[in-house]
């Protein structure tokens, strides 16, 4: 009832077709919450809200958007229409091309920077809004270990999962205080339909060890109410895949507002 009483009476999830967008659709579904489901192809969309549907003693609707389209935002805001929405999830961002900055068409960055800069940007600020105002809610930013640093062949991923980090990061700084949780969660290796996609069209086989989907959902909504960040495979005290562990991440967030806290008054008057 609490994780209901904060974060429903409707959560929608960007990025809820498959992987796991899909399993923190269940695991959302079986807690009570209501559910707007969003993605490109409406299909897996809708065949995924029958299951839950079918499930669980929930509403479930959906929407076929493109976040990596300009026109994507108002189409979200429609989809939310008057609903509560207690919980937003951003589930989308993957790299679809594998390929080095040079090796593919520029267009193809751009709509990486819409899907992961803009569409987050705008659509954190919609549902932020709406619960800064409720005085309650939360929201995941899903992330990838690609945002501690550049990679080779990974340029413009790495960049705009770094933005997403830091965005997140400043708005659990910004939010805390409305009682509004926010969680960057920091994926590795994850045991998705998409991955398996691009390893095979890489010719690999799947690594060993690799997260569930399942496992990674349950974790985020497990370290949503401790922000701003969560790194799989490592505790809130060690680095892991990051050069600083997530409480030291939060310790220099909150040092540096206390020193910066009379100038951003100022720059607020």
């Amino acid at each position: 009832m609490a994780f209901y009483e904060t974060y429903g009476p409707w959560a929608l999830i960007a990025g809820a077709s498959e992987g796991t967008g899909a399993s923190f659709a269940r695991a959302l579904a079986a807690r009570g919450l209501n559910l707007i489901l969003l993605a490109r192809r409406s299909g897996p969309l809708e065949a995924l809200a029958a299951e839950i549907r079918s499930t669980f003693d929930v509403e479930c609707k959906t929407a076929a958007v493109d976040l990596a389209c300009a026109e994507a935002y108002e189409q979200v805001v429609a989809a939310a229409g008057d609903d509560e929405i207690g919980l937003y999830i951003n589930n989308v961002g993957g790299d679809p091309n594998s390929s080095t900055f040079f090796d593919t068409q520029l267009e193809n960055w751009e709509k990486l920077v819409w899907l992961d800069v803009m569409s987050v940007m705008r659509n954190c600020y919609f549902f932020g809004n709406r619960m800064r105002e409720q005085g309650r809610g939360g929201i995941i930013i899903v992330g990838s270990g690609a945002c501690y640093g550049g990679l080779s062949g990974k340029a413009v991923y790495s960049g705009v999962k770094a933005f997403d980090l830091c965005f997140g990061e400043a708005l659990w700084a910004e939010l805390r205080e409305f009682g509004v949780d926010v969680l960057n969660l920091i994926l590795g290796q994850t045991d998705t339909p998409e991955y398996r996609r691009v390893l095979a069209e890489c010719g690999l086989e799947m690594p060993k060890n690799v997260a569930s989907a399942d496992d990674v959902a349950r974790l985020g909504l497990e370290r949503l109410p401790y922000g701003p960040v969560c790194n799989w495979g490592s505790t809130d005290q060690e680095p892991g895949m990051a050069p600083t562990s997530p409480a030291q991440r939060r310790e220099r967030i909150l040092a540096i507002e206390k020193a910066s806290r009379s100038f951003t008054r100022k720059a607020h008057q």
